[in-house]
């Protein structure tokens, strides 16, 4: 897959998970790295401070896009 870098954490899998289908909505590959066993233990992420935080990784060459594309999950939500 090339090198890779974190792109962004979170502090839970599943915000994770959806930035990481966003990314991919747009062509860029992408993993996660996290300790919490696959999913089955989301507790050991808050238990381990920042280390514990799940990791979005793409491909060095996919930084400038993926930011540019992660930059609406940091756009705050307006209720009509």
């Amino acid at each position: 897959m090339g090198e890779l870098v974190v792109i962004k954490t979170f502090p839970y899998r599943h915000d994770a998970e959806l930035a990481r289908g966003l990314l991919e909505s747009e062509g860029i590959k992408a993993i996660i790295s996290a300790d919490d066993q696959a999913g089955y233990a989301p507790h050991l992420l808050s238990t381990r401070g920042k280390k514990g935080m799940a990791r979005l990784l793409v491909k060095k060459e996919d930084i400038e896009k993926a930011q540019e594309i992660l930059k609406v999950l940091d756009q705050p939500t307006t209720d009509d």
